[in-house]
């Protein structure tokens, strides 16, 4: 008898585990915020390097503007 109550317990821990788990819709949804969050991070960094580039461009070409013409 013991064994059989043991047995019942164990399933009804097992079956508590597995209804407390995330719906799918649930999980479709974290899987939509993560792929979202990713492509704001991409973009976020194309930004930045889009702006260091230009931010480059710009410093190498008041350099070149100020830089004195060789005298022959």
């Amino acid at each position: 008898m013991k064994k059989v109550f043991s047995i019942l317990a164990l399933a009804l821990v097992a079956n508590a585990f597995v209804a407390c788990g995330p719906s799918k819709e649930d999980q479709e949804k974290e899987a939509q915020r993560v792929a979202d969050s990713t492509r704001i991070a991409d973009s976020t960094a194309k930004a930045a390097a889009e702006a260091a580039m230009a931010d480059s461009l710009a410093k190498a070409t008041a350099a070149a503007d100020t830089t004195p013409a060789p005298v022959n």
